[in-house]
């Protein structure tokens, strides 16, 4: 058995083996209530731990609501079935320029403690024969954000999606948020932020990633 430091610092180190999230053959053998009643069994056995009275009115039904929380809302991106279908249209204008989302809302969740992940993606592409519908691209960062994270895995998630659907590797991801495992625990740096940046195609032409900077960072128009 590994002992406690050993533990905190492979989190720390963020291994890992592919950018697929690690999980078990039989993640999804299980119904999502059935999943809610044990965690919800669990998550009041962790209460009860901790001192808590789960009599009390206000703290009665938290198990349950807990439970549900994790199944159908933060956690929900863990299973296939909820992915966004993310149809795409022939490119009929023949758009060749750079196409720019920016700030898509990053609300996830640190695999190593659990806690909030927030921030924002910036996504940009050049169309190929495919374009897709906008509000797809915010669908699909928010079903990805949406499972136990780290940030470097889920920039690639992103990326690889895309460039699968749309069949081109002209695609570049740039997240930045902050990790409240950083600001309330450990070091408890209230001010500082993590970005990251992945690309391929087109975009490892540092031409057209200054170009995609500078559409990020100019000022909302008003």
């Amino acid at each position: 058995m590994k002992n406690k430091d050993s533990i905190e610092n492979i989190g720390d180190n963020h291994i890992a083996t592919n950018i697929e999230t690690p999980l078990v053959p039989n993640a999804f053998d299980k119904s999502d209530d059935e999943k809610i009643k044990n965690i919800q069994h669990h998550f009041g056995k962790i209460m009860e731990e901790l001192g808590l009275d789960l009599t009390d009115d206000s703290l009665s039904g938290t198990p349950y609501r807990f439970a549900k929380m994790y199944v159908k809302e933060l956690f929900y991106g863990l299973d296939p079935k909820n992915k966004p279908k993310l149809s795409t249209f022939d490119n009929k204008y023949k758009y060749k320029k750079m196409l720019v989302e920016q700030n898509i809302t990053i609300d996830s969740a640190c695999e190593h403690h659990f806690l909030p992940i927030v921030g924002h993606a910036h996504i940009a592409y050049i169309p190929n024969k495919k374009v897709i519908g906008l509000s797809k691209l915010n669908r699909l960062v928010d079903y990805y954000a949406h499972r136990p994270q780290v940030q470097e895995r889920l920039s690639l998630q992103i990326l690889k999606d895309l460039q699968n659907v749309l069949n081109t590797d002209d695609v570049i991801v740039i997240i930045t948020a902050k990790h409240l495992c950083v600001s309330s625990r450990g070091i408890k740096d209230k001010s500082s932020y993590t970005t990251t940046l992945e690309y391929a195609g087109c975009f490892e032409e540092k031409e057209y990633r200054d170009d995609f900077f500078k559409i990020i960072n100019q000022e909302t128009i008003k």
